[in-house]
This record gives C-alpha cells, sequence and structure tokens, in this order.
C-alpha cells in the first residue's frame, strides 16, 4: 500500500467515475485501476463493486477511504511543513517553462530576480505542460509557466493567466514568401506545413488548423512533430513552413526565417495562452516573491510576445 494507491481510490470514490478520477489526477484510467486493484490485492478487500456502467464503493470500502482521507491530509500537511523548511534553508525556487517561456520569458526573469533577488536561486526545468503538471502535483517543482491543458487545472493547483503569445510563419530563407514581411494564411495553400502533433501541443497543433480554417482553406501537412528544436531543423531543411510562438525566433537556426502572419482579427483562439501555476496550498515565501517579480513585470514581458 502507498499514498499514490490511495489517492487514486479515494478520487473514485468522490467522482463515482474511474475516467473522471483518472483525469482528475492526470493519470490514464487503466493506470488508475490498476493501482486500486493493487491496494485491494494487498489489503485483501473490495473497496467498489464495479459494473459494466457504475461503480460504488463497498462498505468496508466506505470505513477504508473515510480513513484514507484523514491519512492524506495529515500527509499533505506534513509535506507542506517539511517543504517550507527546505525553501528557507536554500531559498531555491524550481521552475519549470514550457519551450517558448523558457526561450522568450524566463531570460528576462532571472535578469530581473538577480538584480532585486539575488539570494534566491532558480533551478530551471524546460519541458512541455503536460509533463510539468505532474511534477508540480508531485511536489518536484515549486512553479511552472504552461499553457493549459485540454481540462482544466488540477484543483490542488493556482493558476493565473499571464499573457497571450503572438503566432508567427517560420519558413525556409529559399521559400518564395521568405522576402514578404507579413504573409496570409491564406497564401500558404501550397506550401507544406509542419504541425505539432496535438497529443503532446493541443493548443499550438489546433492554432494551426484554426488559422486556417478562418483563411476558408486546407492546410497541406507534410509531418507532424513534438520537439521544437525538431520542427526548427526540418524548417531549415527546407522541408516545410511551420507556425510557432513568436519566442521560437530568438533560438532559430540558420537558414530560417521568421515573418509576420497577416492576421485581420487576432482573436484569442489565434494566439497562445500562457500561465503561471502552483500548488495552492503550499507556503514558500522564495516562490511568492518569483510570483511578485512576474505579475508586476508582465505588461513588459508581453510586449515582446
Amino acid at each position: 500500500m502507498d499514498l499514490r494507491q490511495l489517492r487514486c481510490a479515494v478520487a473514485a470514490a468522490e467522482e463515482m467515475h474511474f475516467g473522471r478520477a483518472a483525469a482528475r489526477l492526470e493519470m490514464l484510467p487503466a493506470a488508475l485501476g490498476r493501482a486500486i486493484r493493487q491496494l485491494e490485492d494487498s489489503l485483501g478487500v473490495a473497496l467498489f463493486e464495479r459494473t459494466t456502467r457504475s461503480v460504488a464503493v463497498t462498505l468496508e470500502g466506505a470505513r477504508i477511504l473515510g480513513e484514507a482521507r484523514r491519512l492524506l491530509d495529515e500527509a499533505d500537511a506534513a509535506e507542506r511543513r517539511w517543504r517550507s523548511l527546505g525553501r528557507k534553508a536554500g531559498k531555491t525556487v524550481r521552475l519549470g517553462a514550457m519551450d517558448s517561456a523558457a526561450s522568450g520569458l524566463v531570460p528576462t526573469l532571472l535578469a530581473d530576480l538577480a538584480r532585486e533577488a539575488p539570494d534566491i536561486r532558480v533551478q530551471l526545468v524546460e519541458d512541455r505542460s503536460i509533463r510539468l503538471l505532474p511534477k508540480l502535483l508531485a511536489g518536484s517543482l515549486d512553479l511552472a509557466l504552461v499553457r493549459p491543458g485540454l481540462r482544466p487545472f488540477h484543483r490542488r493547483l493556482r493558476a493565473e493567466f499571464l499573457l497571450y503569445e503572438t503566432p508567427i510563419l517560420l519558413l525556409p530563407a529559399t521559400h518564395p514568401l521568405a522576402s514578404e514581411d507579413d504573409v496570409a494564411v491564406a497564401a500558404l495553400t501550397d506550401t507544406p506545413m509542419i504541425v505539432p502533433d496535438r497529443r503532446s501541443r493541443p493548443h499550438s497543433h489546433d492554432l494551426v488548423l484554426g488559422l486556417f480554417s478562418a483563411a476558408g482553406v486546407m492546410p497541406t501537412i507534410i509531418q507532424n512533430a513534438d520537439e521544437k528544436q525538431t520542427m526548427l531543423n526540418m524548417v531549415a531543411a527546407g522541408i516545410g513552413g511551420a507556425i510557432a510562438p513568436r519566442w521560437w525566433s530568438n533560438i532559430a537556426p540558420a537558414g530560417v526565417v521568421a515573418r509576420n502572419l497577416a492576421l485581420a482579427d487576432l482573436r484569442g483562439t489565434h494566439r497562445l495562452p500562457l500561465y503561471i501555476v502552483w500548488p495552492k496550498d503550499i507556503r514558500d515565501e522564495a516562490r511568492d516573491w518569483v510570483v511578485k517579480v512576474v505579475r508586476r513585470e508582465i505588461g513588459r514581458y508581453a510586449q515582446r510576445a
């Protein structure tokens, strides 16, 4: 028996649905079901009565899960106390950032912190949002700059909207449109496009398809890609163009040119949201100082997004 198994069982009892419980814990339903079965096997007690259409808590399960909730509350409280002691000692903030924020917003933020709070050390972890959010919940990060997922943020997290990133067009330097200052989406119908995979970058994927749909044309998708550097290298190799956050142009390799998209109406659906997220029930003075600087300077950060 471990705390992860108990969290899975408590979530299933509160949601009365394994799929919704798995979504709340940001895990696959099969993994949640496996954890609950392992817990039941270790205890020798059936916690749930399962049918093809419903889930019900057994009498024994109700008693055990009541005690499990109290145990989890005590464990969370102890974690908050211990982590607070660690933060006071080291003043290290573990900051997660999805790639465009890591290359665009974070360098300016670090410069601001070095000037105003030189005793705060920032440990940067760059990864995709879909991987950073579980790290926040697991306690291996204190703060993260992420895009929202397909579901609402977990109830244990506090999330504040920061800004929208503006999309730009990345083209091979030899492309006929590379000499244009502004390029209309409709002009890209014959340009092979490299599009982010929706499983790992849902906002970026939907943004590209939404821009083409709004222009009344179909994209010619030649390749899906997960990683930022892979997409940039494909553009540099002349494979196709890509629509990406403006901050990506900071790290574009030779052979790639960035051009503005000629968008008459830059609605929220045509931009990429960025949030700052942290565990809501954990006190951390160093982390709160970083949040304070971000809130105060977000207007300046947004000017370059």
